[in-house]
């Protein structure tokens, strides 16, 4: 690298206008020779490198120059401050550590945060798993309670004398109505219980419940829970309703029985005692109602003991005849007691009621028994005795036919025989009577107190 300021030769040559000059020059090649500083100069300053030349005014020099120092200046001083002032170093690092304790304060809050919501969401599912097991538990129990009471028989008093087919001849109740009180009602109909429509809301199916949907979530769980436990509610209380409706059906049933003994003063005690037992039998398993048992199994319980007496009272009164022995609308053409006497015109007993009917219209049994006579018998007629147990029997006259005969046994409702005029008779009609020990009683009480029985 060569520095070079103007230009010069070795032997300068004078001109006119250069006298000035001279000195300068001769100067500056003195400085040059003597080793000065090469990039002075008066026009500035050059610099060579590889052939290269580039040149500074000696204004941008010294500016160059003079920035240089002044950052090396600064640099040192602020060296020196750092190095000498330890509190501020201190208070640098001391900052720096207090946002690092408040960032990690920081995130140990939201850590704690995260930790509370956690706990709260696991806490939630916890209680809702609680609430839907003791739901799901309530349903089982519902369910069970459901079929308890659709196992409960609508037990109605034993003995129907509606034929299979007589056309118009049949006195079927209309349907869905109640049995009109009348003397020569065709059986004793008990009013299904009024627990049907519970039965049947208690026997809905009652889905279990599925995991929240989008739409429970949003409505929230407490609502879905709520309105499980209401329907539950409303089934629970539809089935207490209809237990309720039974017991008391089963009670006024218990109570109008034992009324038809008292009305027709007949010992309930005898006539159970008289009761053929069919074939039953197996080991004794006594009845337990457990100690802490809900009011619902208790009722049920009740209705249990209440419902064996019913079933006991209705083989009792099967063998008590209060049942008409015609079918159809059938009115009386002779009564109970003293009348006069159609062939002699004279006061007489009639023993028994007379019930118009056509010839060959088929004469029923009244209740359970057995045939101890069957053929002509005088007055009678034709005649058919039917032993009912305990001093009862019932006797049928004037029969133009007989379908029995002596020892067969008789079901309510059996056809003995058809309607005739045999016998002192004017024109076709059933002779009826019952009798107790022996002597004759007025039919139309034991009619009555079926009518009553069936009305109740």
């Amino acid at each position: 690298m060569s520095y070079r300021s103007g230009h010069y030769s070795e032997y300068p040559q004078h001109h006119p206008h250069d006298h000035g000059k001279t000195a300068a020059r001769r100067q500056v090649a003195r400085q040059v020779v003597a080793g000065a500083n090469p990039l002075q100069a008066l026009d500035g300053y050059t610099l060579t490198h590889a052939g290269r030349q580039v040149r500074f005014g000696p204004v941008v020099f010294w500016i160059v120059v003079g920035t240089v120092t002044i950052l090396g200046m600064w640099s040192a001083a602020t060296a020196t401050y750092f190095a000498f002032r330890d509190d501020v170093l201190k208070g640098l690092i001391a900052r720096q550590a207090e946002m690092q304790y408040a960032y990690e304060d920081r995130i140990a809050e939201l850590r704690a945060k995260v930790d509370r919501t956690t706990s709260r969401q696991l806490l939630d599912q916890e209680q809702f798993d609680q609430k839907l097991d003791q739901i799901i538990r309530r349903q089982t129990t519902l369910e069970s309670r459901a079929t308890a009471l659709g196992a409960i028989p609508d037990v109605q008093v034993t003995g129907s004398t509606r034929p299979a087919t007589r056309g118009a001849a049949t006195n079927d109740p209309p349907a869905g109505g109640t049995p009109k009180p009348s003397p020569i009602s065709n059986t004793v109909i008990f009013v299904a219980p009024p627990d049907r429509e519970a039965r049947l809301e208690s026997r809905a199916p009652i889905t279990a419940p599925s995991p929240p949907t989008q739409l429970a979530k949003a409505q929230g769980l407490d609502n879905v829970i709520v309105r499980l436990q209401s329907s539950l509610d409303r089934v629970e209380s539809g089935q207490l309703a209809a237990l309720n409706a039974v017991e008391d059906n089963m009670e006024s049933r218990i109570r109008r029985m034992r009324g038809v003994f008292t009305d027709l003063g007949l010992d309930m005690a005898q006539l159970e005692a008289a009761v053929p037992r069919a074939g039953m039998g197996g080991p004794f398993v006594p009845v337990r109602l457990a100690a802490d048992s809900a009011p619902f199994e208790r009722q049920l319980y009740r209705i249990n003991i209440t419902r064996a007496q019913v079933e006991r009272l209705n083989r009792t009164l099967a063998l008590v005849p209060y049942r008409k022995p015609v079918i159809g609308e059938v009115e009386f053409t002779s009564g109970f007691g003293v009348r006069i006497d159609p062939f002699l015109g004279r006061p007489a007993m009639h023993t028994g009621l007379d019930f118009r009917a056509a010839t060959g219209d088929p004469v029923r049994a009244t209740a359970n028994g057995k045939v101890v006579s069957s053929g002509w018998a005088g007055g009678y007629g034709r005649m058919v005795e039917v032993d009912h147990g305990n001093g009862l029997s019932t006797r049928y006259g004037h029969l133009s036919e007989i379908s029995v005969k002596v020892g067969d046994p008789i079901r309510i409702g059996q056809v003995l025989g058809a309607v005739g005029s045999t016998g002192r008779s004017t024109g076709p009609h059933l002779h009826y009577e019952t009798r107790i020990d022996g002597e004759a009683v007025d039919p139309q009480k034991f009619l009555r107190a079926g009518v009553r029985l069936s009305a109740g």
